[in-house]
């Protein structure tokens, strides 16, 4: 399994950062190597993701459940892919400091079935990364529209 955490600061107070992160289609297109997004209902969705990991190119298709909202503080969810054999979990925290946000993603993905043993080193390369540059992405987002 690979797990990626990050925490930023965001300037701002934890409604305005509920505000944005409740809304799927605000922040879908922040995702790295996000191509595309399809919206089913208020708690599924189906994203691509297309990139390129050491020369190889990949369009990876996940579906994503919200599992928990808990306005102004938390959202849960889950993934699993639709084009390869992985499955993973994930959430929003965030919390208000002193007239600041600090809001954490966290972001694990496990890889099973025989692609498992080629797709793991690659997850576990990427997860971190990808958790950061979201964190980040995001927070920069509700900077601007704040």
């Amino acid at each position: 399994m690979a797990t990626g955490i990050h925490t930023v600061e965001v300037p701002v107070d934890v409604q305005a950062v509920w505000d944005y992160v409740s809304d799927l289609e605000k922040w879908a297109t922040t995702v790295p190597a996000y191509k595309e997004h399809k919206i089913i209902n208020d708690k599924e969705s189906i994203w691509t993701f297309e990139g390129s990991v050491k020369g190889i190119k990949k369009t990876i298709r996940a579906q994503v459940n919200i599992t928990e909202w808990n306005e102004p503080s938390n959202i849960k969810f889950e993934i699993k892919g639709l084009s390869d054999n992985f499955t993973g979990s994930g959430q929003f925290t965030a919390e208000e400091v002193n007239g600041k946000t600090i809001m954490t993603c966290t972001v694990e993905v496990h890889a099973g079935g025989l692609s498992g043993a080629v797709l793991s080193p690659i997850i576990k390369w990427a997860v971190p990364k990808v958790a950061t540059r979201f964190t980040e992405s995001i927070a920069n987002k509700i900077v601007v529209f704040s």
